[in-house]
């Protein structure tokens, strides 16, 4: 178990941050017998969780409607899953479109470095 400091210390976040994660539905840190937030384990992995929705574009509301639906219980996995699977198929799309970007790049990087070729050989001295 791990006092909120502790805690936040360990993710390389704020004790705000924590607060924040909390006031928002996100965490729920058990409470010892003087009322102070203690995490554990559990909690660290399901805050990678949630961070890693974030880090993959979720909206907020999203995530936080999965986290309301993780609280209800096992009658809820098929909404969650279906949840998970759109988030998934969105970022295939954005990866594809990412792919197809990075081509266009890639071309005119290309475009750029024979013109540069050209250059360089059109200033080499004549022997």
């Amino acid at each position: 178990m791990f006092t909120i400091s502790q805690f936040a210390e360990r993710l390389g976040i704020s004790a705000d941050t924590l607060r924040y994660y909390e006031k928002e539905g996100l965490l729920a840190p058990q409470r010892n017998a003087s009322g102070y937030r203690v995490y554990s384990g559990r909690d660290e992995a399901w805050f990678g969780f949630v961070k890693r929705l974030k880090d993959t574009g979720m909206p907020m509301a999203q995530i936080k409607r999965y986290a309301e639906l993780c609280a209800a219980g096992d009658a809820t996995i098929a909404e969650r899953c279906a949840m998970l699977e759109a988030h998934r198929q969105a970022l295939a799309e954005k990866q594809r479109e990412l792919a197809e970007h990075q081509a266009h790049l890639d071309d005119k990087i290309r475009h750029y470095a024979a013109l540069l070729q050209k250059q360089n050989q059109s200033a080499e001295p004549f022997e």
